[in-house]
């Protein structure tokens, strides 16, 4: 028998309360939101539209389907890992939170400011990529049967009212966006089922099986000589798996949100796991229908639009009908961005409450009960890392593959520090018990690999122009991350403050320099105690 919903909430919050914090965000989300938050997030018809003539030139359909496979395979495992911390703990903050849990109490503050920084970077990098990469369909659907000329100026531009849209709905806070979740939901479920039935039935002719799972094509190379000759054929399968990583990231949105689902310690694992299988069924669905449907594969690679899903489209359906079926993409690409703002804001509003940005980025609006301090932090950061595409025609993937570096690296740290030290890891209900290490070290041997391949150059020869910036901007995150805890953050940062303890000890929590002395009071080993007021 189902526990009555104040029980539950009652629960909720004393779990919260047992790791410090006071119940500040609105707990309003079920199990089925959970999930479709991530699941709009992952929107496996975002990652593979604005991905798709990246696939195709990086390896080709072969690359594309069978490395759909492999990808969900090992990603399954990296959720598996996941779902089993955030079952034992599940807060706003996400991994930043569980590495300081997992980690001897000598390396907690330092495992905990490291996950942070990566997992920032990676939240930043895939809001980017996604309202990007919608502002990129939206610019090339406008030139079907127009003179419209899309420049990176004008991309630009809709990318930046794109994000301000995001930035505003988010900010009416948790009502609005659990209405959205559910439309959402529908249309990535329903809307896209009934997008790749249309395809398939409508398409004149279709390519055999062999063409679908069995063919290569290197085009990464601009004078003509791609990496397959360069490196080798396995060298550009590996780097073009990087569309089907990308796609299937951001679960850890059940996570950040956990703080707003009723019974958590289940629902935010099962919303990680159910968003992975379920995305990897519909991707693959989705691959499928696309590879199958080519008319003509040289004229759908060197299409004249530049993205290969609309010429796919036109083909099909004539360009009435190809700008009707693109809109239902770009509204479900429209919800992914949004909810991944969603997602954005909430980790640095945790990261923010324990120290890791600056305090004046955890203040909860009363009214819409949303931190929108971090709403719109996340949204210029998210602007900003769009601004190299003025001058690089590789902006957007590099952009993904940061994304997908980032966000793996901050999935990985926890999962690889509870693999080493599994006696600070104090199970939740949902417990993989024996297999536990063993699926950890699974996933964190494939989060190396594919952090080391998305570093490597995807376009050739390399230039200005075609550089891949993955590793300058994981450099200096990393430098960054390393450099300042050694230089100044090591002397204040303690890892997640205790809420609830401060506010019993009389401190206040609205005072920047308040919680400080806690945090440094606590880094020196001191008798927190001894902060309270007179």
């Amino acid at each position: 028998m189902e526990a009555p919903a104040s029980n539950v909430e009652a629960m909720d919050e004393h779990k919260l309360a047992e790791m410090g914090y006071r119940q500040d965000l609105k707990r309003d989300w079920s199990m089925l939101h959970n999930f479709g938050v991530s699941f709009s997030i992952i929107s496996v018809i975002t990652g593979l539209t604005t991905l798709f003539q990246y696939g195709l030139n990086t390896g080709g359909p072969g690359v594309m389907s069978v490395g759909w496979i492999v990808v969900s395979f090992f990603t399954m495992f990296v959720g598996l890992g996941m779902a089993e911390i955030v079952s034992a703990v599940p807060t706003s903050g996400g991994p930043y939170f569980w590495a300081a849990i997992l980690a001897p109490k000598s390396i907690a503050p330092f495992a905990s400011w490291v996950t942070g920084w990566f997992n920032l970077l990676g939240q930043v990098a895939v809001t980017t990529g996604i309202t990007f990469g919608l502002a990129n369909l939206i610019s090339t659907t406008a030139t079907v049967g127009t003179s419209f000329e899309p420049t990176a100026g004008k991309t630009l531009g809709i990318y930046a009212a794109v994000l301000f849209s995001h930035g505003v709905i988010n900010s009416f806070g948790v009502r609005t966006l659990r209405y959205l979740n559910n439309t959402s939901i529908i249309l990535h479920s329903v809307g896209i089922s009934c997008f790749c039935i249309a395809v398939l039935a409508k398409a004149p002719t279709h390519q055999s099986a062999k063409f679908v799972f069995s063919t290569f094509n290197d085009a990464t190379g601009g004078d003509g000589i791609g990496w397959s000759v360069r490196a080798s054929p396995a060298y550009v399968a590996s780097i073009g798996v990087l569309m089907s990583q990308y796609t299937i990231t951001g679960f850890d949105a059940s996570a950040h949100l956990s703080e707003e689902t009723r019974n958590a310690s289940w629902s935010a694992p099962l919303g990680v796991l159910m968003s992975i299988g379920v995305s990897a069924l519909f991707g693959f669905f989705v691959i499928l229908a696309l590879l199958f449907s080519i008319q003509d594969f040289d004229t759908t690679v060197g299409s004249d639009y530049e993205q290969p899903v609309l010429q796919i489209l036109i083909d099909i359906f004539g360009e009435g009908g190809a700008i009707v079926l693109m809109t239902l993409i770009m509204v479900c690409v429209y919800h992914c961005g949004l909810f991944s703002m969603t997602s954005n804001s909430r980790m640095m509003f945790g990261f923010s409450r324990d120290g890791g940005l600056p305090h004046f980025f955890d203040k909860v609006d009363k009214r819409h009960r949303a931190p929108i301090r971090a709403i719109w932090l996340a949204a210029t950061l998210s602007f900003l890392l769009a601004v190299p595409s003025l001058g690089s025609t590789v902006a957007f993937s590099a952009a993904t593959s940061i994304a997908t570096i980032g966000l793996y690296i901050s999935y990985g740290l926890p999962i690889l520090i509870g693999m080493i030290w599994p006696q600070h890891f104090e199970k939740g209900p949902f417990n993989l018990r024996l297999a536990s290490r063993w699926i950890a070290l699974v996933a964190v041997l494939w989060i190396c690999f594919i952090t080391i391949i998305f570093c490597l150059p995807t376009a050739n020869p390399v230039d200005s122009q075609t550089l891949n910036y993955t590793p300058v901007a994981v450099g200096i995150v990393a430098l960054w991350t390393i450099g300042s805890w050694f230089l100044w953050a090591r002397r204040w940062f303690t890892g997640p403050v205790r809420q609830i303890q401060a506010e019993q000890l009389g401190i206040d929590l609205e005072d920047p320099a308040a919680m400080e002395k806690v945090e440094m009071q606590a880094k020196l080993g001191g008798d927190v105690d001894n902060l309270k007021t007179r």
